[in-house]
């Protein structure tokens, strides 16, 4: 799995591209890379070409000033199928990357031939309410608020960011060179900053699902597929905007699916 440098909407995005067949775009979340997908890749490159990035501003891509909202992170993923040579893909996102594979799906649906979507909230849109009967979860807070959870967490992200690694996982852990790799990722006041910009850009994202979602329906085939602790809410907020959707709960599993569970999520994938 070689990676490699991709010009797409102004940033220079880190990708992995292997495989060959119809395109299938993968979208990882926080604190995450490309490597999320490192034990489903194989398998989806027997029948695809597989296209993993980095997100804007995470791993090896360019570290932006701005553009963390959903609906620019969807125009790097379709900058990025146009610089690839890629009229159409299956589009997987999890977590952070959920989102922007939403926005692509439901604003450029001949770009998109299936979506699958994981362990994630769209916005505010109605089907939430439930999970966010007690509020978000407390990092979303934390990280929302500019310049301090860099400044506090600056020496310390191994283990802030091995505790979503474990929590992510029910406690199972990941291999340990993706672990490092996700730590090394993660480690420096900018690389944080830049993760965090995606959570001080929700507001404006959530606004961009409500308006996309007021005015038009997700008419591509979609799979909403929940573990703990999103669980049935993604599909809930879906049923109601969506022409075509499958969903799915992975039992014993924790929120970073594709390591914790890829023999359950391959399947759902294919």
């Amino acid at each position: 799995m070689r990676e490699q440098r991709v010009r797409a909407n102004g940033i220079d995005v880190n990708v992995v591209v292997t495989g060959d067949g119809p395109a299938f775009l993968l979208l990882h979340g926080f604190p995450h890379t490309w490597r999320l997908w490192t034990a489903v890749i194989p398998q989806l490159a027997r029948h695809h070409r597989v296209i993993a990035p980095d997100l804007r501003g995470l791993g090896a891509t360019t570290r932006a000033d701005g553009g963390y909202d959903a609906g620019t992170l969807a125009a790097d993923a379709e900058a990025l199928l146009d610089a690839l040579g890629e009229p159409v893909a299956t589009v997987a996102g999890i977590d952070a990357g959920a989102p922007p594979a939403f926005l692509l799906a439901l604003r450029r649906p001949r770009r998109v031939r299936r979506l699958v979507l994981m362990e994630s909230l769209l916005g505010r849109l109605p089907g939430a309410e439930d999970f966010l009967a007690g509020g978000p979860p407390w990092w979303f807070g934390f990280h929302a608020v500019p310049g301090l959870a860099e400044t506090v967490l600056a020496g310390h992200e191994a283990d802030y960011v091995g505790w979503f690694l474990d929590a992510g996982t029910r406690g199972r852990g990941v291999p340990p060179a993706i672990r490092d790799h996700f730590t090394a990722a993660y480690t420096g006041r900018e690389a944080l900053r830049c993760a965090f910009e995606h959570y001080r850009a929700m507001p404006e994202s959530a606004a961009q699902l409500a308006a996309a979602t007021a005015t038009g329906r997700l008419t591509v085939p979609t799979v909403a597929i929940g573990a703990h602790p999103v669980g049935g809410t993604l599909a809930r907020q879906l049923r109601p905007i969506t022409d075509d959707l499958t969903t799915h709960r992975i039992d014993d599993c924790g929120h970073l699916i594709p390591l914790d569970r890829p023999d359950a999520l391959l399947p759902l994938l294919s």
